[in-house]
Formats: structure tokens, C-alpha cells, sequence
């Protein structure tokens, strides 16, 4: 992306943060509209937490560069505020991906609640009304990666998130996580004694989200609602036909609703039993194939049983840098992203880089995709080739 767009978006995002509208307008409603549709006919492009291999996660930044960049669909989190606002945000603590250290009005709501078992401690979404979650500006988690943004922006809500999808000039999916739904359920209260999975499917459904994967309004707002407890999605499996993504931790993980091992929850029995609820399933990519000391094992038989089920798989989550890229791979993510498509054959992938895997499949891509694109294909291999040529 040209740096001059990045200025224009960072000038425009700080100038709508001061003002009192909401940090992102809400949808403009124009989702019928005549825009691209989505593609099927490869593996989805997933941006994790949006572009967030180059902006702040989880931000309207990231989610817009992804959009700008070719993702099929944009990834979030979802948790709620203390005033049970949906917003999205990876964490159950604020601590590393925002400046709320600086922010000493706040110190004393440094505290500790057990999640999944463990005692951690920190500064936790739930202890915050929306209000004083936007007084917070959102850092990269990784130092090795771009820091110029950092402070730059807000945390975003749930609606938020969908309007940027909706107001994109093609149609983009969602792709929404219902994050630590027991913690949630535990800490934050609704007034009509709802469920955080119940105000959830409501704030899709106000949006015009539903029916089935494929199906004709599914294909008009696409979206794949995930989660790592299986007990939410059969939960919302009967308020919502939206298809459903059953996410995998890594073997060493047990569910934090059920507390089933890695083992029981990918054995044929158990998968054709969540069959039921879900049309795909997210692993951690190392558990499809193993990694040892940096180097690819023999990949397991997952990705076959879920097939043979009629089930996706959508691994996560694929990243460029060599702190992350497998020694198998040279050091070069297109590698990486030919082993898992190509080999493998997963139906989707969750990557911090929308660009990185958006101009691997283009250039991938038959020729015959249309006449456009094979003459731009053609421009860039001459193009490339011209250096060397001889006069």
C-alpha cells in the first residue's frame, strides 16, 4: 500500500476520533448495491485481526488495508465491555496491545480473574465502559513489526467492524469470533438476561446477517461465526443458520467450555457429531502438521477426516516473518502458502499478511481467469524479464 493513502487514513481516523460521532460510521445501509461478489472458487482469504502484519490489530486501519489488499474476509474477536458493548479485541486483557499502563487514572483497576483455569492478571475489557475503552490507543503486539502507528488508534465495536465490511466497495465477509464466552458470561450482565452468545447473533441480525453458506443473502453479507467452545456453538446453532467454524487449539489445549482434550474433540466420532453444528473446522496449523525443532513432520490425517466429512479447514494463522516461517519453507511465505494450498488442501487460511497471500493466488491464478488479468499477468512477466534481455 502507498504511503500516501496510509497518511490520508491516519489523518482522517484522528480526526474522527476527536470529534462525538462514533470512530467509524455506521453502515451506510447500501449493502444492495451493485458490487463485486465474493469469490468461492478458491481458498478464502482470511485477514487475521485485519492487515495486522503492518497496522495495529483488530484496528478500522487494519481492517481497511485487508479490504484494500484483496481479503475475502475480515477476522475480529469478540468480547464486551462492562457496560455490555460488543467490541472487538483478541486479549482478555488490555495489557499488550494497548497503552493502558500510561493511563494512570486507571491504575487501580489492575486486577486478577481466573480464565480457563489460570490466574491472570491485569487489566481486563470487562472492567471498562465503552466510553473509557475509547479514551485507549491500540500498539503492535510484535516490536519486530511496524511501530509508527502505535497510539494512533482506537478500539472499534462490533458494529463498527461491520460497517467497514458493508461499506466496502465489493462484498466482503465477516468472519467474527465469540471470545471467552464462559469468562464473558461470568463478569459481564444484560439487563434483559441475554447471553453474550444471544446479543452476538442479535447484532449480526440487525445487520441483515443470516441463512446458509452459499445460499443467496449468505453470498449478499457473507460470514463464518467461530469459536473455540463448542457448547456456544450449538448455543447459537438454534438462533442463527449462519455457518459455524469450530476452532482447534493446539494439542496440548483442552476446550475451555467442555474441557475436552485435543484428542477426543478431532476423533471421527466427535467430528461427525459437531458436524451437526458447523460447516468447517479452524485448526492451529501445527497440529495438522507437526513441527519439530522448526521443521515440518508428516501431516496428520485431519484435514482428510474433515473432507471426508464435507467439512472446511481453516488453519491458523500464517505470518511472513522468519520468527514464524518453518525451516522447510526457505525463508519465503509463498512457499509456505503453495505447501498448504496446493499439498495440503485447505479450504481457507487465517494470515496477518492479506497482500502477501492476495498476490500469491492472482499470480497463481489460470490465465484463463479473464482476459484483464491475463494481460496484466503477461505485463508483469515481461516486465521482470526485460532486465535480461538482450538488445
Amino acid at each position: 500500500m502507498g504511503s500516501s493513502w496510509i497518511g490520508h487514513s491516519v489523518l482522517l481516523l484522528l480526526i474522527v476520533g476527536c470529534g462525538a460521532r462514533p470512530f467509524y460510521p455506521l453502515p451506510s445501509k447500501l449493502v444492495d448495491r451493485d458490487r463485486l461478489p465474493i469469490q468461492t472458487s478458491r481458498p478464502y482469504n482470511v485477514a487475521h485481526r485485519g492487515s495486522n502484519g503492518e497496522l495495529p490489530e483488530e484496528t478500522a486501519a487494519a481492517y481497511m488495508r485487508a479490504i484494500k489488499e484483496g481479503a475475502d474476509f475480515i477476522e475480529t474477536d469478540i468480547l464486551a465491555s462492562k457496560d455490555g458493548v460488543l467490541i472487538c479485541f483478541h486479549d482478555v486483557t488490555l495489557d499488550d496491545t494497548t497503552d493502558i499502563a500510561e493511563h494512570k487514572e486507571f491504575a487501580d483497576r489492575k486486577t486478577t480473574y481466573e480464565v480457563q483455569g489460570t490466574n491472570t492478571t491485569g487489566w481486563f475489557p470487562v472492567d471498562f465502559t465503552l466510553k473509557e475503552l475509547k479514551t485507549l490507543r491500540v500498539k503492535q503486539r510484535y516490536e519486530f513489526r511496524d511501530q509508527q502507528y502505535n497510539g494512533k488508534f482506537k478500539i472499534i465495536t462490533f458494529e463498527e467492524f461491520i460497517s467497514i465490511a458493508l461499506d466496502a466497495t465489493r462484498v466482503v465477509g465477516i468472519y467474527p469470533e465469540i471470545k471467552n464466552p464462559v469468562f464473558i458470561n461470568q463478569r459481564v450482565k444484560w439487563s434483559d438476561g441475554k447471553r453474550f452468545e444471544d446479543q452476538f447473533v442479535a447484532t449480526l441480525k440487525k445487520y441483515g446477517y443470516g441463512g446458509s453458506y452459499l445460499s443467496e443473502n449468505w453470498m449478499k453479507q457473507p460470514v463464518f461465526i467461530q469459536s473455540f467452545a463448542p457448547t456456544s456453538l450449538i448455543y447459537i446453532s438454534n438462533l442463527t443458520d449462519s455457518p459455524k467454524i469450530f476452532l482447534i487449539d493446539d494439542v496440548t489445549m483442552p476446550t475451555q467450555d467442555t474441557n475436552q482434550s485435543y484428542w477426543e474433540i478431532t476423533s471421527d466420532s466427535y467430528l461427525s457429531f459437531i458436524k451437526q453444528y458447523v460447516v468447517g473446522i479452524g485448526p492451529w496449523k501445527d497440529t495438522i502438521v507437526p513441527v519439530v525443532n522448526g521443521s515440518l513432520q508428516t501431516p496428520t490425517d485431519l484435514v482428510a477426516k474433515a473432507h471426508a466429512l464435507d467439512l472446511q479447514v481453516h488453519p491458523y494463522t500464517y505470518r511472513n516473518e522468519h520468527q514464524f516461517l518453518h525451516f522447510n519453507f526457505h525463508q519465503d511465505p509463498y512457499a509456505e502458502y503453495n505447501y498448504w494450498i496446493n499439498k495440503i488442501g485447505v479450504d481457507g487460511l487465517f494470515t496477518d499478511f492479506t497482500g502477501s497471500l492476495h498476490d500469491f493466488q492472482e499470480w497463481t491464478s489460470p490465465l484463463s481467469q479473464d482476459d484483464d488479468t491475463a494481460t496484466k499477468l503477461l505485463h508483469k512477466i515481461a516486465t521482470l524479464v526485460s532486465p535480461y534481455q538482450k538488445g
